[in-house]
């Protein structure tokens, strides 16, 4: 299969809908009232505990602003929020691009949406296994997969979408949304991506070493493990 070739892009992209799944919901605060004052059309699409916090910053304004990712895609998240994002929908959001007919095509087909911004930060692993007596399985489980999946795709399409994955960039980012009509330029969305690749190598390496350093029998004495 023939690997596509973009060659028309946007300079100014205006942030309609966002999506939004953070570990580390500080600055929310200052996001997402941003956001809303910067975009006047702003949909937000969210998870789990993320969609509580906005829902509680916007209060009344939440009505018709905010969307549960499941509504949005009309699949439940997995028990323990093992799958939440992982959908179709989601990913011709990210992926599709401006100005290919065929993508525009497959997002009428399947009622999908622009996601403009996606706002995620991931599952705490470092900080979990740094912790003093923590499991083989609590690091585990906080191997993040969606999130990783999300950032990828938002950075690989930084044409069209700006990927957002440290709070501290949110004061500015606002600054500038407000300051050019609820747009970001080019230059910040690929800048945004860089660091968004450089967030997901080092949160790869990361669990690479944490696993290769790991005995297999402390890993194994973790559960009760079950033999034919």
């Amino acid at each position: 299969m023939a690997i596509n070739t973009v060659r028309t892009i946007d300079d100014r992209v205006g942030v309609r809908t966002v999506l939004a799944s953070v570990s580390d919901k500080s600055g929310l605060e200052v996001l997402v009232p941003g956001l809303l004052a910067a975009c006047p059309d702003l949909s937000i699409l969210s998870t789990g505990g993320t969609c509580d916090a906005i829902r509680a910053l916007l209060g009344a304004k939440a009505s018709g602003r905010l969307r549960q990712v499941s509504e949005y895609t009309g699949q439940p998240e997995m028990q323990g929020g093992l799958v939440k994002t992982l959908d179709w929908r989601i990913y011709l959001g990210l992926l599709s691009e401006s100005y290919n007919p065929a993508h525009r095509a497959d997002m009428a087909m399947h009622n999908a949406v622009d996601i403009d911004m996606v706002v995620v930060n991931l599952y705490p692993f470092e900080k979990t296994v740094a912790r003093a007596g923590s499991t083989s399985e609590d690091a585990r489980g906080n191997i993040d997969i969606g999130g990783p999946c999300m950032v990828r795709a938002a950075a690989k399409n930084f044409h069209r979408v700006a990927v957002v994955t440290d709070p501290a960039d949110y004061p500015r980012l606002v600054a500038e949304l407000a300051a050019g009509g609820g747009a970001l330029a080019l230059d910040t969305r690929f800048a945004l991506a860089k660091k968004a690749f450089a967030l997901t190598a080092r949160y790869d390496a990361a669990i690479a070493a944490y696993l290769a350093d790991l005995d297999p029998r402390a890993m194994a004495a973790t559960y009760e493990v079950r033999r034919t």
